[in-house]
């Protein structure tokens, strides 16, 4: 008997045109993947939303809430992070990325992956230490996981993977300069990261924010033109 791990549920929107793009997108926590809508101006893409397991988290006293890991405390980036729950979520995304490249035929470089909040903070990890390489990573209100550590994890795939990040200037959850401390220790490495202030924006996202990310989208993954057959 497999002592994988279920596979994840998913909330799928499926293209609506011939699917040559795929998109992966980690929810935060206590939510789910049917909270996000991103798809309307992009027929050729799936999205993809999966749906977090529910676990004990430590700061809501063990209580059983949807999360990709335990939050142990919000205090500083330097937090203590849970690193066997973040490994843990990281394959089961990996399993989602295998099955689109390996199944559905969609190359790793037609595949952005990220998430909000502690999506965010997975689909960073996901993707930094991922040998595929991927068409870009989409970081909203979030920040790096296991600080500690992650130079020494990461793959060179993705070191010029293009990199949008989002965050408000009044995000109480997640601290903006934790956003920018973020962004700051990703350039520093030579990432390429598109650092977007929203300014009066709280924990979660805004009209402004999202016209940016379809924008980053739409030159990340653009719809493949037909080849015209020659006369």
């Amino acid at each position: 008997m497999s002592s994988e791990s279920p596979k994840l549920t998913a909330v799928v929107h499926e293209p609506t045109a011939k699917h040559t793009a795929t998109v992966i997108f980690l929810h935060g926590f206590g939510d789910s993947g049917a909270g996000w809508q991103l798809g309307a101006y992009l027929p050729h893409v799936k999205f993809i939303f999966p749906n977090a397991p529910a676990l004990p988290i430590t700061i809501n006293g063990g209580m059983l809430t949807p999360a990709w890991y335990d939050i142990i405390s919000i205090s500083s980036i330097s937090h203590q992070q849970d690193e066997k729950g973040l490994i843990h979520s990281r394959q089961q995304v990996m399993r989602l990325v295998r099955e689109q490249v390996e199944v559905a035929g969609i190359p790793a470089n037609r595949i952005v992956i990220g998430g909000f909040s502690q999506g965010c903070v997975l689909g960073l990890l996901t993707a930094l230490t991922s040998e595929y390489k991927f068409a870009g990573i989409v970081s909203l209100s979030g920040y790096l996981p296991l600080h500690t550590k992650i130079a020494s994890m990461v793959a060179d795939a993705n070191r010029k993977t293009p990199i949008f990040w989002g965050h408000g200037t009044v995000d109480q959850m997640v601290r903006y300069e934790f956003g920018e401390q973020s962004v700051e220790f990703l350039k520093k490495h030579k990432y390429s990261v598109d650092f977007h202030t929203y300014p009066n924006m709280g924990h979660s996202a805004c009209d402004e924010e999202l016209g940016d990310l379809l924008t980053f989208l739409k030159k990340t993954i653009p719809e493949e033109q037909p080849i015209m057959a020659k006369a």
